[in-house]
C-alpha cells in the first residue's frame, strides 16, 4: 500500500536543469501539490546555466533563484582544500565532493528565506551525492523536511531512459540523448563524467569524452611556463598578475587543459560501499596541487609536513562523505591553518602533454639551505657528529640484535649438553 505523501507547503529543490532535475520538479508539483522554488548555483558551469530560469519556470518552478557563488566557491571551499593537499584514495581531487555543501547551504538559506518547509534534491539512493546534500541540511537546518525522489517509491523512474522518456511526454528540454546519456557534474575545479561505456572498467575512455581539456594525442608539441603566486598556502596570482580567486582558476584551467593536464580515469569507493568508475577532468587543479605541493616541500619542516600528510588523508574522507559542516573538519583547518603561515612563494610549472611539473620554486621562508644540502664539505656540517647520531638512533635495533643472537648461542650451547 502507497503511503500518502507528507504535507509540505512549499519546496526549495537543488536545481542543475540535467536531466534528473528536470524531471523531478513536474514531479515535486504533481506529487505534493505545492509550488516549488528552483534554486542553482552558479559555480562555474560555463553555458550550462544558459536559460536556465526560463526553463525551471517552463517546468513548473514557482519562482528560480540563480546565486553566483563562484568566490566563494574558490576562496571559502578549494582553496582550504587545496591548502590542507586533500586527495581522496591518491586521485581523485574531490570536484564534486566539495561543491554539495556550498549548493546545499545557500538551498537552506533560500527555504529559511522563502518560508519553505521542504528541501529537495535530485540525487539517486545509490550515490553519494544524497549524503553530501543531507548531511548539510541536517547539519544548517534539522527542522526542514528532506524530500529526495529517487528514494521514493512513488517515484517511478529507476533509469535515464525512462527519465528521457518522461522528459519527452512532458514536453521538458534536455540536452541528454539516449545515444549522448553520460552523467556530468561541471565546476570551476573540475568536470567529471559517469555512466554509459564508462560503467565497464574495461572500455578506455574515447579521445572525445574530454570537453575542457584536449586529448593528450592533441596537446602541443611546445611545453608551456606559467608562474603561480602564493600567499599562505593560496593561489593570489597568475603569471604575475593578482586576481580573484575564480578568475584565476578559470584562466589556469584553459591553459592546463590545452595541454592535457588533469585528466584521470579510475575507480573509486563509494561512501555507501558500490565501486565507481569516472572520468575526471581538473586542469587547473591539478597544476595549483603539484604547485603548492611543491612549495610546501620548501617551506614546511620534516615533523609538521609528515603530520600533515596524515590528516590530509582525513579531510578528504571528511569532504568525500559530506561532512564539512563538522566540528572536526573546522578543527583540522585550524592546524592546517597554522601550517600555511610560510608557504608564500613563487612556483614556475611546465605544462606538457598532459602533466604539470616544477620547473622552479623560491620563497623567502625557504628552510632549503644550498650550503648544506651541497654535496661538498663545509664547517656548517660536520661528518664526524653523524658518528654518535647513528649510534644512539640505531641502539635499539644494536640490542635486539644482540640479545637474538645470545639467546641462540644459550639453545644452541643447550642443545649440545643434552647430546
Amino acid at each position: 500500500m502507497v503511503s500518502k505523501p507528507k504535507k509540505v507547503k512549499k519546496i526549495v529543490l537543488a536545481y542543475s536543469g540535467g536531466l534528473d532535475t528536470s524531471v523531478i520538479l513536474p514531479w515535486l508539483r504533481e506529487t505534493y501539490n505545492c509550488p516549488v522554488i528552483a534554486f542553482a548555483a552558479e559555480l562555474g558551469q560555463g553555458q550550462e546555466l544558459e536559460g536556465i530560469r526560463k526553463k525551471a519556470l517552463a517546468s513548473g518552478a514557482s519562482k528560480c533563484i540563480v546565486a553566483d557563488l563562484r568566490q566563494e566557491f574558490a576562496q571559502d571551499y578549494l582553496w582550504p582544500m587545496l591548502r590542507c593537499g586533500a586527495v581522496y584514495e591518491e586521485r581523485y581531487l574531490l570536484g564534486t565532493s566539495i561543491a554539495r555543501p556550498l549548493i546545499a547551504k545557500h538551498q537552506v538559506a533560500v527555504a529559511k528565506a522563502e518560508g519553505a518547509d521542504a528541501v529537495a534534491h535530485g540525487a539517486t539512493g545509490k550515490g553519494n551525492d544524497q549524503v553530501r546534500f543531507e548531511l548539510t541540511y541536517m547539519s544548517l537546518a534539522p527542522e526542514l523536511q528532506i524530500i529526495a525522489p529517487w528514494k521514493d517509491d512513488r517515484f517511478g523512474l529507476r533509469s535515464r531512459e525512462a527519465a528521457l522518456e518522461y522528459a519527452r511526454e512532458h514536453g521538458i528540454a534536455v540536452d541528454a540523448t539516449k545515444k549522448k546519456i553520460y552523467s556530468r557534474d561541471r565546476n570551476l575545479w573540475h568536470l567529471s563524467h559517469e555512466g554509459a561505456d564508462l560503467e565497464d572498467p574495461a572500455n578506455e575512455p574515447r579521445e572525445d569524452l574530454w570537453l575542457i581539456s584536449r586529448p593528450v594525442s592533441q596537446a602541443p608539441d611546445k611545453p608551456q611556463y606559467v608562474s603561480i603566486d602564493f600567499v599562505k598556502g593560496s593561489p593570489v596570482a597568475l603569471n604575475g598578475k593578482k586576481m580573484l580567486a575564480w578568475k584565476l582558476l578559470e584562466q589556469l584551467n584553459k591553459l592546463a587543459g590545452r595541454h592535457a593536464v588533469g585528466q584521470s580515469d579510475l575507480v573509486e569507493n563509494r561512501l555507501v560501499g558500490i565501486k565507481n568508475r569516472g572520468a575526471y577532468e581538473t586542469p587547473g587543479g591539478s597544476v595549483l596541487y603539484e604547485a603548492h605541493r611543491a612549495l610546501e616541500s620548501i617551506t614546511l619542516d620534516r615533523d609538521t609536513a609528515h603530520y600533515k600528510q596524515q590528516l590530509a588523508l582525513r579531510y578528504a574522507e571528511l569532504v568525500y562523505y559530506g561532512k564539512w559542516f563538522s566540528t572536526l573538519r573546522r578543527a583540522l583547518d585550524a592546524f592546517v591553518n597554522v601550517t600555511q603561515q610560510n608557504v608564500t612563494g613563487r612556483v614556475k610549472m611546465k605544462l606538457f602533454k598532459g602533466r604539470a611539473t616544477v620547473a622552479a620554486l623560491s620563497s623567502p621562508y625557504s628552510l632549503y639551505v644550498t650550503e648544506l644540502a651541497s654535496f661538498t664539505m663545509g664547517s656548517e656540517y660536520q661528518p664526524k657528529d653523524a658518528i654518535g647520531f647513528i649510534r644512539l638512533f640505531g641502539l635499539q635495533q644494536k640490542i635486539q640484535a644482540q640479545l637474538s643472537k645470545s639467546g641462540r648461542a644459550e639453545k644452541s650451547s643447550a642443545k649440545r649438553k643434552k647430546k
